[in-house]
């Protein structure tokens, strides 16, 4: 009889050790650690990481938050844009770029330290997707409706500056990616194609089919692996595509809505608006793999990766419950816009 307490007792700790061991296991994978409640008026779009500062950077509309990302706080808020889209930042310059895709498209340039509007160039209609080039020192825009890709030097006058002559891509861009060594790869969303630009002839020398995937949305690339991660919605892949030839080295399932890629180390993300982060990692046999499918939030489609703690950034709201016979995107209710932090 004694030794029915002890028994029982052993049991209760071996159960609760157990059920702990569980949570840390679930927990050692890629999770949603915490929600950053920003709230506040406007859309959402593509976010930018400054790894240095760890503050994001989130177009809105109209506007642009710069989000500080460990306390979660506003800490600035860059006004004027008709339609932002994205953020390139170029830290050597203290200087940021904002694309605002409406009317006949402009570039706001702010300084990184005060969020103050230094000016506003002149881009195309949808200017949209924006990167900044280390390679050729250049700024990177795609502009959709206008079947253009727009560059600039960084130090550009904000005030006075003009872009350079826009290159013809032949379909409509979405994102793009550069291999700082003179080329850019960029997604025609309509051409199920990624078209491969030279910058020193300002020409499209090469377009690649995405197929098995189509109308590819989301781009990035791993320079040392020369490979591009591209996220394509119809039928909803991520393709894993060689730099070198164009050739499709493995097609994976992920989930629908996929708006953006991203690379950091040997692994792949892609953003899926069904509120699901495909997580792509490369086997022992060279092939490349969904090794994890992270549960975020409905409509968490775009992301930004800080480079520097590896913590992903994933911006959304929550929406209304679609009515029966409901078609087109869900309706978001106001001042629920937030920001989900995934970790390792």
């Amino acid at each position: 009889m004694r030794l029915a307490k002890p028994l029982s007792t052993l049991s209760g700790i071996l159960f609760y050790l157990s059920i702990a061991l569980v949570s840390a296991h679930a927990q050692s994978g890629w999770h949603v650690e915490r929600t950053l409640q920003i709230g506040g008026t406007g859309g959402m779009d593509y976010l930018k990481v400054d790894a240095g500062t760890h503050r994001l950077y989130v177009p809105r509309g109209t506007h642009t938050l710069v989000i500080d990302a460990v306390s979660g706080e506003t800490v600035g808020d860059i006004p004027g844009q008709k339609v932002a889209h994205g953020v390139a930042i170029v830290p050597k310059l203290n200087r940021g770029f904002i694309t605002d895709g409406g009317g006949n498209g402009s570039i706001t340039i702010f300084d990184l330290k005060a969020n103050a509007v230094l000016g506003v160039i002149t881009a195309l209609p949808d200017a949209d997707g924006i990167i900044y080039d280390e390679g050729t020192d250049r700024i990177l825009v795609s502009a959709g409706d206008s079947n253009s890709l727009i560059t600039f030097k960084p130090d550009i006058d904000p005030k006075s500056g003009k872009i350079e002559a826009p290159i013809a891509l032949g379909g409509a861009p979405e994102f793009l990616a550069a291999d700082d060594a003179g080329k850019v790869y960029v997604n025609l969303k309509d051409k199920d194609v990624v078209a491969v630009v030279d910058l020193k002839t300002r020409k499209v020398i090469a377009r690649w089919p995405v197929s098995p995937g189509g109308s590819p949305v989301g781009m990035a690339i791993n320079t040392k692996g020369h490979t591009l991660f591209i996220g394509c919605r119809k039928p909803q892949k991520m393709i894993v595509m060689s730099t070198e030839n164009g050739r499709v080295l493995n097609d994976l399932s992920i989930g629908s809505g996929v708006d953006a890629t991203s690379v950091r180390g040997s692994e792949a993300f892609a953003s899926c608006g069904d509120g699901t982060l495909a997580v792509i990692s490369q086997s022992s046999d060279g092939k490349y793999e969904v090794a994890q499918s992270v549960q975020t939030a409905r409509g968490a489609k775009t992301m930004g990766i800080d480079g520097t703690t590896g913590k992903i950034y994933l911006p959304t709201m929550d929406f209304e419950d679609a009515k029966p016979g409901a078609s087109g995107r869900p309706k978001a209710k106001p001042g629920t816009f937030k920001i989900l932090v995934v970790s390792h």
